[in-house]
């Protein structure tokens, strides 16, 4: 996805650098006011904006040039003090959902995701990995544990994994393959929180008792483990349902 970090001050371009450093094909723009041609040129070329600005200011931008759910880029935003990002255009055609579920994970930021279809999910995949792991042992452990209990993968809302996984490849590809969202949660989120099935090896290479149970837990809303850890060749996976 080509992408475009869009900034109106100092605090959006401070926030706009961490961005590209995760997203690597991506450029920073900075605007000024009345560049109605410049917004169209980045409408037309970018397959994802990402407006680092108030809700009211995007909407107001990007308006004039909404075409159709499946031409339009995805567009998210994200407010100047990285709390929250928005899914606003394009959520499932365009990938909106999803650009905002990695953005809220680099920026340690919520997710706000507003289309019906996924209200109706609820399943949380929590995941670890050994580092350097492949795609391919990450997608067969996953689909080993939704086989196990029986769950298809459209009723996973979100994956999870550690913030110290951010430039894990094989796991991002993987979630990306299998059209997963993936969010990092932060390990200073983790530290507090006792795992039902802790590992000294993850104690003593990260500092936590575990990765895959309390992400499954954190990331959902009122969430409670339904499958504990299952370790499957160098990664761990559970899985958490909201309530």
């Amino acid at each position: 996805m080509k992408i475009a970090v869009l900034t109106i001050n100092k605090a959006g371009e401070r926030m706009a650098d961490k961005l590209k450093v995760n997203f690597k094909n991506c450029v920073v723009i900075r605007l000024q006011g009345g560049e109605t041609q410049k917004i169209k040129k980045i409408f037309d070329e970018y397959d994802g904006l990402i407006f680092i600005a108030a809700l009211g200011i995007v909407v107001r931008l990007v308006s004039p040039f909404v075409k159709n759910k499946i031409g339009d880029p995805a567009v998210i935003c994200v407010d100047t003090a990285g709390r929250s990002v928005i899914s606003v255009l394009s959520g499932h055609e365009g990938g909106a959902n999803n650009l905002a579920y990695l953005t809220a994970g680099y920026l340690g930021a919520q997710p706000v995701i507003t289309t019906g279809t996924e209200a109706r999910k609820n399943i949380i995949l929590g995941i670890g990995c050994r580092r350097g792991i492949s795609a391919e042992k990450v997608k067969s452990a996953i689909r080993f544990i939704l086989r196990k209990n029986a769950i298809d993968s459209n009723k996973i809302r979100v994956a999870a994994t550690v913030d110290l996984k951010k430039n894990e490849t094989g796991l991002i590809k993987a979630c990306a393959e299998l059209g997963l969202p993936l969010v990092f949660i932060p390990k200073e989120d983790i530290v507090n929180f006792k795992s039902i099935s802790s590992s000294e090896v993850v104690k003593r290479n990260i500092g936590l008792d575990g990765v895959c149970e309390p992400v499954a837990i954190l990331a959902g809303r009122k969430a409670r483990l339904i499958c504990q850890k299952q370790i499957i060749d160098g990664v761990t996976v559970a899985l958490a349902k909201e309530n």
